[in-house]
């Protein structure tokens, strides 16, 4: 018997990385509904604020941080790498704050990167810089959680943990979609939502020092009982992981989705303001729903999938969700504000059923001791279109989608906002759901002629 085998404990422990992850999530998405006052401020385009948003993935994907991150945590184990991909998140912060708060000039610079030459405002580089090194911490961050409640949960409520952490996200992206314009209005700083980002993260970090007493007195116990520690990480893991198809399936499955949901909240804010008619002070009120849905789902689904299997069908179910509702979304007439928020409702619902079994699935594929650079190689790949997926939608709607300006009062004063049509983007989000389909369908016939067990129940001998 070791402390995971109690279940207070080991629900404790997923309190506390959780609460970490929680406070990790809000700058992710902290400035998405203040799409037009950045772009107002600052002085910034379409294009400017899609290539700051996709700046997320600048280092995880171009130097290859997600990578080495697992291997950081395989190597030197949960606690050593959840404590540097906090401090390198708070870095990160810093520098957004600096160039969001006005530090830096509107001038516009060019630089050659290995996709071309790139020219934005020298704000956008900044912040886009400090977004960049956040996103490498959140990302480690965010393989470290997940190694950390297959380790105390693997054989128990693994997926019901996975989800309900995941949920506690959610909870951050929610915040980021309910507070900011409020806390811009009632401070009248642009910033104001990166220094409570930054807060957070002070909080977060608490959190996970309390997280590492338990899970070092777990090290002691396993060593007192003599169980054998996880074989250590070796580069040739990385071959053994690139040769199984399912875990390529899953990884293209996870990179079409989440391009289909992350980048649409960055933009959703807009959309919703210039399709639905709504105010931009009441408008991030309804893409909050989104993950408010997933917060009580995701648990839901996964102790189905705990307790009854079917993960391959649930991703499946997903991904027809989230086709579905980017191709409602692109219909013009379909313009009613109870639409929206009954599409965001739905997209809430698929939001839920793919992460619920999608990081469960890959601890039945990729043996624990190879699991957080699997992880790390996911995330990899899934920041591809964290990266250039924003990047598309900015120039699209800059270069296709502009149709006319209007003036508005914001905070009590007018400008001139350029209007969009939403259309083409929403299109070209519902290509990704029908390819996730695809692939999702190739992964449950996998799954079906490999025996991983993705249909079967996660709880063994209880």
């Amino acid at each position: 018997m070791t402390i995971k085998d109690s279940k207070a404990k080991r629900w404790a422990v997923l309190a506390l990385v959780s609460v970490t992850m929680l406070c990790a999530y809000y700058l992710t998405d902290a400035m998405a509904p203040l799409e037009t006052r950045l772009e107002i401020a600052l002085n910034w385009s379409a294009s400017d604020y899609g290539w700051y948003t996709g700046a997320y993935g600048w280092f995880n994907v171009f130097l290859l941080m997600l990578v080495f991150s697992g291997m950081i945590l395989d190597k030197m184990g949960v606690r050593f790498t959840g404590f540097l991909s906090i401090i390198i998140m708070l870095i990160g912060a810093g520098i957004k704050y600096y160039a969001i708060s006005g530090h830096v000039t509107e001038n516009a610079m060019s630089i050659n990167i290995l996709i071309g030459t790139i020219t934005a405002k020298k704000s956008a580089w900044v912040a886009g810089l400090g977004f960049a090194i956040f996103g490498v911490g959140c990302e480690m961050f965010g393989i470290a959680a997940n190694k950390a409640v297959v380790r105390w949960f693997k054989g128990k409520e693994m997926a019901l943990a996975i989800g309900l952490n995941t949920s506690v996200g959610r909870i951050g992206t929610a915040l980021a979609m309910f507070t900011p314009i409020p806390l811009v209005n009632l401070t009248k700083n642009l910033a104001a939502p990166v220094i409570l980002s930054i807060l957070l993260l002070c909080i977060g970090l608490l959190s996970f020092i309390f997280f590492s007493v338990f899970d070092r007195k777990l090290d002691k116990e396993e060593a007192d009982n003599q169980i054998a520690p996880d074989e250590e990480f070796k580069l040739k893991d990385i071959k053994a992981i690139v040769k199984i198809k399912a875990f390529w399936l899953i990884t293209i499955l996870c990179v079409l989705f989440y391009s289909a949901v992350f980048p649409f909240i960055k933009y959703a804010t807009q959309l919703i303001v210039q399709k639905f008619g709504v105010s931009d002070d009441f408008a991030g009120f309804i893409p909050a729903l989104l993950p408010l849905g997933a917060l009580v789902l995701t648990p839901v689904f996964g102790s189905v999938y705990d307790k009854k299997g079917k993960g391959a069908t649930i991703m499946l179910i997903g991904s027809i969700i989230l086709l579905g509702v980017h191709l409602l979304f692109s219909v013009p007439s379909l313009d009613s504000l109870y639409v929206a928020i009954g599409l965001v409702i739905v997209l809430g619902i698929g939001f839920s059923l793919v992460p619920s079994a999608m990081w469960p699935s890959v601890a039945k594929i990729i043996p624990e001791q190879r699991l957080g650079t699997a992880y790390a190689m996911i995330f990899y790949v899934q920041n591809w279109g964290l990266l250039f997926v924003p990047m598309l939608i900015g120039f699209v709607l800059d270069k296709y989608c502009i149709t006319g300006t209007a003036v508005k009062i914001i905070e009590g004063k007018e400008h001139t906002v350029t209007l969009y049509n939403y259309t083409l983007p929403m299109l070209i989000f519902a290509c990704f759901g029908a390819l996730a389909i695809f692939f999702a369908f190739w992964l449950r016939r996998e799954d079906a002629k490999k025996g991983y067990g993705l249909e079967d129940p996660n709880i063994v001998g209880e």
